[in-house]
């Protein structure tokens, strides 16, 4: 399975763990970058302990970090505290990424941007950016319903292979099988970036109730909303929602922001209970579409290596 992306980075496998918010830990990352990937730390909204704990968790292992990019422009010194550990990679999201992208290759990191649409991919070029992740709708946690992964993954290619023949593109969203990476290289990407199947791993930071809901769930039961960051009194931009689980809460409140926000005492109050009692009714399990396609909680080494051995045999690389 060797992709110009093992090569970038020598791996084994052609498969980044995606840098979920307060979920993809230093053991998830440590644990994907051991079977032969590459593990990133979720390094979300920002938060220094916490970044501090799950490096140290990762140990010895080889693992990068990932910002949403708006937040760490409010936070910057998280960027130096991580460069000071000589991550694999940063990994940058939903924003500009040309304030930070300097400091990043001054120290010798490479620079994975994030895009949505082809605007977004031209922009992280023109930044310098080393590898171009093109996420379509179907992917879990915040994201853009303006383009799907299949359509999207080829344009970048071309686009990246015309600007920037060098720069590499991993595919996004819905990827949770050797099928899906293999229809990922097939498309032209480098390989892909894993966040709802790993994020249903026995090392990911997430409470086992929501995983089984997440089991027994599938992609039909996804939607994309605002209602979790009204709750929540995150200002994210107006473009991105966050892809999750129905539920009674989130159906109540769906497309209807203006009656959630003037409805926001109670409605904080039951969210902020339902969370501590780990109640999924009310808080939230952030997932994309391939919850169809997670069937079980397994170790992050057995997801990465049977999704390369599946990816492999399906295009005859076995």
């Amino acid at each position: 399975m060797n992709t110009r992306l093992t090569e970038y980075f020598g791996i084994e496998h052609p498969v980044l763990l995606a840098p979920m918010a307060m979920v993809s830990g230093g053991r998830l990352a440590a644990a994907v970058t051991a079977a032969g990937g590459l593990g990133l730390i979720g390094g979300g909204y920002g938060d220094a302990d916490w970044l501090r704990r799950e490096f140290d968790q990762a140990g010895t292992a080889k693992v990068g970090c990932g910002f949403i990019t708006w937040s760490l422009a409010n936070n910057p010194e998280l960027l130096d505290q991580t460069l000071e550990r000589t991550p694999a990679a940063i990994m940058l999201s939903f924003g500009d990424i040309r304030p930070f992208a300097e400091r990043i290759r001054a120290a010798g990191v490479p620079l994975i941007a994030q895009a949505q649409n082809l605007d977004h991919a031209r922009q992280a070029l023109d930044a310098g950016a080393d590898i171009v992740v093109a996420q379509g709708g179907e992917a879990g946690g915040h994201g853009m319903t303006v383009r799907s992964t299949f359509t999207l993954v080829p344009d970048v290619v071309d686009l990246a292979a015309a600007r920037s023949p060098e720069t590499l593109v991993l595919a996004a969203g819905g990827v949770a099988d050797g099928r899906g990476l293999a229809a990922a290289l097939a498309l032209g990407a480098d390989g892909v970036v894993v966040g709802t199947r790993l994020w249903a791993s026995a090392e990911a930071l997430v409470s086992p109730r929501a995983q089984q809901r997440a089991v027994q769930a599938c992609g039909d039961d996804t939607v994309r909303t605002r209602v979790y960051d009204v709750v929540r009194q995150i200002d994210w931009p107006a473009d991105y929602t966050v892809r999750a689980l129905r539920s009674p809460f989130l159906d109540t409140w769906h497309d209807n922001d203006d009656g959630l926000s003037a409805a926001l005492p109670e409605a904080l109050a039951t969210f902020q209970k339902a969370v501590a009692a780990e109640d999924f009714d009310a808080a939230p399990v952030i997932v994309g579409e391939a919850a169809g396609l997670v069937r079980d909680v397994r170790p992050a080494a057995d997801i990465v290596r049977d999704m390369a051995r599946d990816a492999a045999r399906i295009l005859g690389r076995a």
